[in-house]
């Protein structure tokens, strides 16, 4: 392992299932790289692999939902993260509510924020979606998950 990964990975993060929903269908990804850019208006922009399902769906339709996963959700944050949506439905027996935008919102999770792409950036083997929050909701009492690379890997 390079010297650059081993350094990327004293960042901490979040995990984060982002959710996005275009005509029927939906999908789910586990996702680390997001990130607070604007107060006003509150802007979120998330980076996502251009090889990922999810990174089609959220250029079509424009909406995603990042939902925060509490920090007894390793199990889902597996789920969503080990599978291509483009091979299976990733949300057959998962109970989910609709934001919205028509994101798939989790349940049980330590929020959701609930958002609408006004823009993208190139950024190598990733797209830069920018999402203005247009819904949001922090659980109270739950604690999030942090990315630790050994629940994952």
């Amino acid at each position: 392992m390079s010297g650059v990964e081993k350094t990327f990975r004293k960042i901490l993060n979040g995990v984060f299932v982002i959710t996005t929903k275009k005509d029927d269908k939906v999908n789910g990804m586990t996702a680390v790289w997001v990130a607070r850019a604007s107060f006003k208006p509150p802007l979120l922009s998330v980076s996502i692999g251009k090889t990922r399902y999810s990174h089609d769906l959220i250029k079509e339709s424009g909406v995603f939902a990042v939902n925060i996963l509490s920090g007894k959700q390793v199990a889902e944050g597996r789920h969503f993260g080990f599978k291509s949506g483009r091979k299976t439905d990733k949300f057959k027996d998962i109970e989910y509510d609709t934001g919205k935008t028509g994101s798939p919102i989790l349940r049980d999770t330590a929020g959701y924020l609930d958002c609408r792409v006004v823009n993208s950036c190139d950024a190598g083997d990733h797209t830069i979606f920018v999402g203005e929050v247009i819904d949001a909701e922090a659980r109270e009492g739950i604690e999030p998950l942090l990315y630790r690379h050994e629940d994952f890997f």
